[in-house]
């Protein structure tokens, strides 16, 4: 799918759609209670419903309505189930099911799209090993076979955070104490922040007894709790950035004490317009492609701790080097930051292209309200902030979107 986006202005309100980040976390949490939960302002967006699709192959029963959703929980430790679960393309999904299918002792086969099993998991591949337990690919597939022991955990900060998350959800689920230290330097901390607190919505303790050691005490039971997701800062961003470029429209839902890292892009923004400037972004990667598009048409900034960019749902700094390119864009990309150069942008003159990432055709997007553009692959979008294009259309901006 094609969109057209014409020059524009955005004005008025636009009520945000819920993180993705806190309804993964809610949702599985209210999978292994033993009882029912109702998790509450769920946006369907296509990486959440991959982690529904998952949550119910292991067995929990779960009711949608409208953005209600109420989760009835099993015992992860004793499902075997007969389907495949199928992440699509969500890597928050594939990395959180691992250590949950990994509870049972019973062979568990996990899939996705092509581009999801082709990004990294040698985290947990080293743990399986170490512990002898099977992790395997095959094919477009990934099988797993438990149970997963209490103990030690060493793993690298600067890969995922999505592997902490992932055995933070099933380790207190042992009948041992567990603790997980963390190889510095230790990135995304505020993804990890988010687990803890979701896990303490249902009754889970754990706790960072100091900066890189994460202590889990064995035998606890998830609690049923009526939950609700908070707006996402990371969509957020999108609207905002409009702001930037002289827009005025107001994002509404967000919560000023949210432990959402990308809640500091609101301390970015104005550091971007103001002057050329130096931003780290080794907590905030997801923010890449719409700081690299204001630098772009801004002043031009310099961006460390990008590495980790590499394997996201694209390449985020060479996918978005080259489409920021044709507004007339001069990145540079080193093996752990970014630099884009003061220059002079103008209208794009060949097709902007998505590449299958979401984030990337948001920036986009938000660009081309200024200089105007067409983007191939508007689909994206419904991984995170599946209403974005008709949030825009009725904040004033032309947007016709084809086939």
């Amino acid at each position: 799918m094609r969109v057209k986006i014409k020059p524009g202005k955005a004005s008025g309100e636009i009520t945000l759609p819920t993180s993705k980040s806190m309804a993964h976390r809610l949702l599985i949490c209210a999978a292994l209670c033993d009882g029912a939960s109702i998790v509450r302002g769920v946006t369907p967006c296509e990486d959440v419903l991959a982690t529904v699709d998952c949550l119910r192959a292991l067995g929990a029963n779960i009711e949608i309505c409208g953005d209600t959703y109420t989760v009835f929980g099993r015992d992860m430790k004793t499902v075997a189930p007969k389907k495949p679960l199928l992440c699509r393309e969500s890597g928050s999904t594939l990395r959180f099911m691992i250590p949950i299918s990994a509870l049972s002792g019973a062979k568990v086969t996990l899939g996705g799209a092509e581009k999801l099993l082709s990004r990294p998991l040698s985290v947990y591949e080293t743990l399986f090993r170490e512990r002898e337990l099977l992790l395997q690919r095959y094919g477009s597939f990934i099988f797993v076979d438990g149970p997963l022991p209490a103990g030690e955990y060493s793993l690298p900060g600067d890969v995922s955070s999505q592997f902490i998350t992932g055995l933070l959800f099933a380790l207190p689920l042992l009948n041992s104490d567990s603790v997980i230290k963390i190889e510095p330097p230790f990135e995304s901390r505020p993804y990890v922040d988010l687990t803890v607190s979701a896990l303490a919505k249902f009754g889970v303790k754990v706790f960072f007894e100091d900066n890189l050691t994460i202590k889990i005490p064995g035998a606890q039971k998830y609690v049923s709790a009526d939950v609700t997701v908070e707006a996402d800062y990371s969509a957020g961003a999108f609207i905002d950035a409009l702001n930037v470029l002289g827009s005025d429209v107001k994002a509404l839902g967000l919560d000023e004490k949210s432990l959402q890292g990308d809640r500091v892009y609101k301390e970015i923004f104005p550091k971007i317009k103001a002057s050329f400037t130096e931003v780290d972004i080794s907590d905030c990667p997801d923010l890449a492609p719409i700081f690299f598009t204001l630098a772009a048409v801004n002043h031009g900034a310099e961006f460390v701790g990008t590495k980790r960019l590499r394997i996201k749902e694209s390449d985020r700094a060479e996918v978005m080097a080259n489409e920021l390119s044709k507004f007339g864009a001069d990145i540079e990309i080193h093996e752990n930051s970014v630099k884009v150069n003061n220059t002079t942008l103008h209208s794009p003159k060949e097709i902007l292209l998505g590449h299958n990432d979401h984030r990337v055709v948001m920036s986009l997007a938000v660009l081309s309200t200024v200089f105007g553009g067409i983007i191939d692959g508007a689909e994206a979008v419904s991984k995170s902030y599946p209403s974005f294009f008709e949030d825009m259309k009725n904040a004033g901006i032309e947007v016709e979107l084809y086939d």
